[in-house]
């Protein structure tokens, strides 16, 4: 994956959802807070999770538990399928704390060894990594999601900012795409 596309990927997942939240839309506002309990995106979001998850555990190399890796695929499957029955509250969250760490890994490896020929890369690194920071935060408390979204539409003008901010950064990042 190149510098670009890497960057170009964050900042798109930012206006989207900083455009949405700026919008002030009913159905924005709907959809986000029906998100953290939602049984459909549990099943799109922890899905696709733990397909790419399994994915990943079945490519491993022999220097990454290789020789295992039936038996760990087969381990995680099981806990996967399992998740749905026994603690399907905030699967959804977990979903995407689960795809916002494995997404996080090709957009950095792209700016892996990037220091001093491409110092606005920084942008985008920085923007990951609180991803990832946010990520491991939820998923262990992914109630904190629903408790973040009550507190953003508590005030009317509240998600608007939030989302100017969001969707403005991301113009920043698509700026900062094209000057590598």
């Amino acid at each position: 994956m190149t510098l670009t596309i890497a960057t170009l990927i964050p900042a798109i997942l930012l206006l989207v959802l900083g455009g949405g939240l700026a919008s002030g839309h009913s159905l924005v506002t709907a959809t986000l807070k029906s998100l953290p309990r939602s049984q459909r995106a549990a099943y799109v979001f922890f899905g696709v999770g733990a397909a790419w998850f399994l994915h990943t555990v079945w490519h491993l190399s022999e220097a990454d538990f290789g020789n295992f890796s039936t038996q760990l695929f087969i381990g995680f499957g099981a806990v996967a399928l399992l998740s749905f029955k026994f603690v399907p509250d905030f699967l959804a969250v977990r979903g995407l704390c689960v795809l916002t760490l494995l997404g996080a890994n090709p957009l950095l490896a792209a700016a892996y060894l990037e220091h001093y020929e491409q110092p606005q890369r920084l942008f985008m690194v920085t923007v990951v990594y609180l991803a990832v920071a946010l990520a491991i935060y939820l998923g262990a408390s992914p109630f904190r999601l629903r408790d973040f979204f009550e507190w953003l539409f508590r005030i009317p003008g509240r998600a608007r900012v939030v989302g100017g901010v969001l969707a403005a950064y991301g113009l920043l990042l698509v700026g900062v795409a094209f000057t590598y």
